[in-house]
C-alpha cells in the first residue's frame, strides 16, 4: 500500500507521521483528480526509485513527490500552495529546517521542470515526474489532463497545451539523468510531436 511507502521514508528519517499519510493520501484521491491522482504519485514515486541513485538526498526527494501535487485545483498556483503545504506539515512532524526548505525547493521545482546545473535532487524529482510523457498510453495521460482542464475553453486549452508541447520539445533535453534519457527520451519526443500535431 502507498502509505506504507510514506511511513517508511518517515522511519529513516527518524520521524513518525502516518496520520499525515493517511490525509495525503485522502487528496491524492479526490474526485476531481484524473491524472494527478494516486496512480500518479506511485509512478512518480517508482522512477524517483529508478533515479534514486542520482539523488544525494533521494528519501528528501521522495517527500517532494509525495507533495508536488498534494494540492490540485488546476489553476496556476498549486505548486506553490503544495510547498506550503509540505513546509508546514513536515515542520509539525519534526523534519529539520534544512530538510524542509529542501522538499519546498523541490516541490516548487515541479511547476516548470526547470533545474540549475548540478542540482540532482532536482533532476530526479522532474526526471520522474515527466516519465509519463514516454508511455505507450500516452493518449490515455492526454484524455485524463484535459479532464481535469475542463473548466478552460477548448481553442484556450489546445493553445495553451500546444505553447506547453512546444516548450519542452525545444528544450535541448527532456530529461536530465543519464538513465532517463536512455529509457525516455525517444518516445517522450515522438509521444510530444504526434500531440502537437493533432492540436495544429
Amino acid at each position: 500500500m502507498v502509505v506504507e511507502q510514506w511511513s517508511s521514508v518517515l522511519s529513516r528519517l527518524g520521524l513518525d507521521g502516518a496520520e499525515t499519510g493517511r490525509a495525503l493520501v485522502a487528496r491524492w484521491s479526490e474526485p476531481h483528480r484524473r491524472y494527478h491522482d494516486l496512480a500518479h504519485l506511485r509512478a512518480v514515486l517508482a522512477g524517483v526509485d529508478l533515479l534514486a541513485d542520482h539523488a544525494p538526498s533521494v528519501d528528501l526527494v521522495r517527500l517532494a513527490a509525495w507533495y508536488h501535487d498534494a494540492v490540485y485545483q488546476g489553476r496556476g498556483d498549486d505548486e506553490e500552495q503544495s510547498a506550503r503545504l509540505a513546509s508546514d506539515e513536515l515542520t509539525a512532524l519534526g523534519l529539520s529546517r534544512k530538510a524542509v526548505q529542501e522538499v519546498a525547493r523541490l516541490v516548487r521545482l515541479t511547476a516548470g521542470h526547470k533545474t540549475e546545473p548540478g542540482d540532482l535532487n532536482g533532476e530526479v524529482l522532474c526526471d520522474a515526474d515527466l516519465a509519463i510523457l514516454a508511455s505507450a498510453d500516452y493518449d490515455s495521460y492526454v484524455a485524463a489532463v484535459r479532464a481535469e482542464y475542463a473548466h478552460v475553453p477548448e481553442d484556450a486549452f489546445r493553445v495553451g497545451r500546444a505553447a506547453v508541447l512546444r516548450g519542452l520539445l525545444d528544450l535541448p533535453s527532456l530529461y536530465r539523468t543519464r538513465l532517463a534519457r536512455e529509457r525516455w527520451e525517444s518516445a517522450a519526443r515522438a509521444n510530444l510531436t504526434a500531440e502537437l500535431a493533432r492540436l495544429s
